[in-house]
């Protein structure tokens, strides 16, 4: 595979995935085949940050008053998130970049991945600032199983599709020996791999990354440890972008692109739902862990574990998949409300950091004769 495609390639009709015409050739965005996927990147643009602009001073001594229970929460979250975005800011271009054919998801892939990094930058942000020895967090993170076994089933539709793809890129379609043992690439089972991949990125996006944030956002609902909560707000206002795109493709664009994925999605429902239902499994799991020694004032593991039943539920009824539970009917924690529509957030910029601003926002929509009037 070359990293310039020399076929012609026709970027308003191409297939976004597995398109005959190989991966994409020119970089261009003057006219794009699906407009939602650009807007997604020009959005996320706009929206850059970084995480040194929130001041971490008063978290660094409310942490030291926490109780030993309260840095436990506090500590393990912030390990699982690192482990989540590690993961997260590699595996977009790496899934998605080399077998599409249409640029404007080569860049959303690309853009997606960036700012995953940057959050995990904002983690050894917090780390720095509230940790004596920084590099005892890090070192002690594979050694918590609950965390371990959530990489491993995030990383695993990831490392199938990544593998597969790789042989179709070496090899094409058909029967193959490799090493004495035969080999069957099928672009209707890459398809496939590629529809669960995606379903498992819509988990954890829009599920996995919640119970960690609940936990960030009820420490600052106590006046405590506000600037990581700051900071925390910032990455789930890029996650939900990136919901965003995983419900926009598997509800829409994908089934549109290739009718095969009217059929896969068909085939694989049942499947989607057990990821589902896996991964809500794990964040109670996740829960019963963090608060095994003691809870938070307004937050326990009763109330997270309704959490991730009404998140789930929501986040499954965004892709098309009925829940086999009962879904609360309201949120048990509307203050995350807050915390998760930015927008809504007012503050005075001498009380704290704004954090809610959007850069190169500005619409681009003036003609010329618009300022024929004025006089100089």
């Amino acid at each position: 595979m070359s990293v310039f495609n020399l076929n012609k390639v026709d970027h308003l009709t191409a297939k976004m995935f597995f398109d005959p015409s190989g991966p994409v050739d020119i970089q261009r965005f003057d006219q794009v085949k699906y407009p939602e996927i650009e807007h997604l990147t020009n959005q996320q643009l706009g929206f850059f940050w970084r995480p040194e602009e929130i001041d971490l001073n008063t978290d660094r001594g409310d942490f030291g008053k926490l109780t030993d229970h309260e840095k436990h929460i506090f500590t393990s979250n912030l390990k699982r998130q690192i482990l989540l975005d590690s993961v997260q800011g590699r595996s977009p271009t790496a899934a998605f970049g080399s077998i599409t054919s249409l640029p404007e998801m080569e860049t959303w892939a690309q853009t997606w991945a960036f700012f995953e990094t940057i959050h995990s930058r904002s983690y050894t942000h917090i780390i720095r600032n509230v940790y004596p020895n920084p590099g005892s967090v890090f070192d002690a993170m594979k050694s918590i199983q609950e965390i371990v076994d959530c990489a491993k089933d995030i990383s695993a539709n990831y490392d199938d599709l990544i593998a597969a793809s790789k042989w179709y890129e070496l090899l094409g379609e058909g029967e193959h020996r490799v090493n004495g043992k035969k080999l069957k690439v099928d672009i209707y089972e890459l398809k496939k791999k590629l529809w669960l991949t995606m379903m498992s990125v819509n988990i954890l996006e829009g599920v996995r990354f919640y119970v960690s944030f609940a936990c960030s956002w009820a420490f600052a609902e106590n006046k405590r440890m506000e600037g990581n909560a700051k900071i925390i707000k910032l990455i789930a206002r890029d996650e939900n972008l990136h919901l965003a795109g995983t419900q926009n493709l598997l509800r829409n664009i994908l089934k549109a692109d290739d009718p095969h994925y009217i059929k896969i999605a068909q085939e694989t429902e049942e499947q989607c739902i057990a990821m589902y239902l896996s991964a809500i499994r794990q964040e109670k799991e996740w829960a019963r862990y963090l608060f095994k020694d003691g809870s938070l004032i307004g937050l326990n593991e009763a109330l997270l574990n309704e959490y991730v039943d009404y998140i789930a539920g929501t986040r499954m009824r965004g892709v098309g998949l009925k829940a086999p539970f009962s879904i609360p009917a309201r949120n048990p924690l509307p203050w995350t409300s807050s915390w998760i529509a930015s927008k809504s957030v007012q503050v005075a910029p001498q009380e704290t950091e704004i954090s809610s601003y959007v850069v190169g926002g500005v619409k681009q929509d003036a003609a010329t004769d618009d300022f024929s009037t004025f006089k100089l």
